[in-house]
């Protein structure tokens, strides 16, 4: 059982050497039947922590056609803003190096086990890999890990087959004793236990066995926003909408406000349109207007994996209404026509 635990600038600390001191303690018990090792996307280096910049060696690069378990930790940073230091931007910076492109080709091969600890789940979740997986992160990260497509689930360790997920910071405890304990058996898990005098923490979560009865929220996600949506509906009750035009638009997502530029335009009867974000265009897809609300789908990367479902209504030239990602809590989305249907045919010609 060979152990590959990656490191990038502003990782944390704790994410990853509490699980490597775990996986050295059963190399020492098994007498050599697990191997652990610090790598990154280059190579050997010195790799700054997010911790006071304290900096950790690596002895090699990743290897994704070994067979492993390749183990990705968060980041240590601010949890406010979106700074050079706060762990949002920390998680993208990494997303945007070799990191990712090494994780994704090692991912789904036999023999390697995908593990993370904390927000490494996020930064995997960034770049597309956890669309439809069951995770785990930080638990001030689950709105936006839901943002990306995953399926959350509140555990303290998520087993997802190929994919080992880890919640807050001290959970990569609870991580490397569960991976050790499915590789090698309870025994060695225990030794490990006894030695550290520590006791792994709560169920580990798979998706078998019997399922409980759905619960029923007390509230719905959307409450806040629904009298002015309300309100909206009442004044265009009467009047034929007319979402066509160029919209500046805001997004209040949990991840910080996005500004989008939408165009919306109808062929042959039927409503079509792009939203552009920085220098990124996407198309709407599944338009459908009905009760005076227009709905579709938007998916786009940036700052990281979304698919937002949107339900607004428009009143002159104000629009109002939400944008939902699974079960992530209703963001609102406010907009101003800057042109009008008319005016957009005329500036392309």
């Amino acid at each position: 059982m060979h152990v590959q635990i990656v490191l990038f600038d502003g990782f944390d600390l704790l994410d990853a050497l509490a699980p490597y001191e775990v996986f050295t303690a059963a190399e020492m018990l098994s007498g050599g039947a697990v191997t652990a090792q610090l790598v990154s996307a280059e190579g050997i280096r010195n790799v700054s922590s997010g911790t006071n910049g304290l900096q950790i060696a690596t002895s090699g690069m990743i290897d994704p056609s070994k067979s492993s378990i390749i183990l990705v930790p968060g980041a240590s940073g601010s949890m406010v803003g979106d700074g050079p230091d706060s762990v949002v931007s920390l998680l993208q910076r990494a997303s945007e190096t070799q990191l990712t492109n090494l994780v994704r080709e090692a991912f789904g091969k036999p023999g390697i086990t995908i593990a993370t600890v904390c927000g490494g789940s996020l930064l995997l979740a960034m770049s597309g890999m956890l669309e439809g997986r069951h995770a785990v992160t930080h638990h001030q990260g689950m709105d936006a890990l839901s943002a990306t497509g995953a399926i959350p689930v509140t555990a303290r360790v998520v087993d997802d087959g190929d994919l080992v997920t880890g919640g807050s910071v001290t959970s990569g405890l609870d991580t490397a004793l569960y991976l050790i304990e499915r590789e090698l058996g309870p025994r060695m898990a225990h030794a490990v236990e006894q030695l550290f005098e520590y006791e792994r923490r709560g169920t580990v979560w798979q998706a078998r066995g019997l399922a409980p009865i759905a619960g029923v929220s007390p509230s719905s996600p959307e409450s806040d926003l629904s009298p002015q949506i309300s309100g909206l509906e009442e004044a265009t009750d009467g009047d034929e909408p007319n979402f066509e035009g160029v919209w500046s638009v805001v997004i209040a997502t949990p991840i910080g406000k996005m500004k989008v530029t939408l165009t919306i335009s109808k062929v042959n009867g039927q409503v079509c349109g792009i939203a552009e974000q920085a220098d990124e265009v996407v198309d709407i897809m599944e338009p459908i207007i009905q009760d005076n609300q227009l709905s579709w789908l938007l998916r786009v990367t940036k700052p990281m994996r979304l698919n937002l479902r949107f339900h607004v209504h428009v009143h002159g030239n104000q629009m109002l209404g939400t944008a939902k990602a699974g079960i992530l809590p209703a963001s609102k989305v406010t907009g101003e026509r800057l042109e009008n249907a008319e005016q957009n045919k005329l500036t392309q010609v």
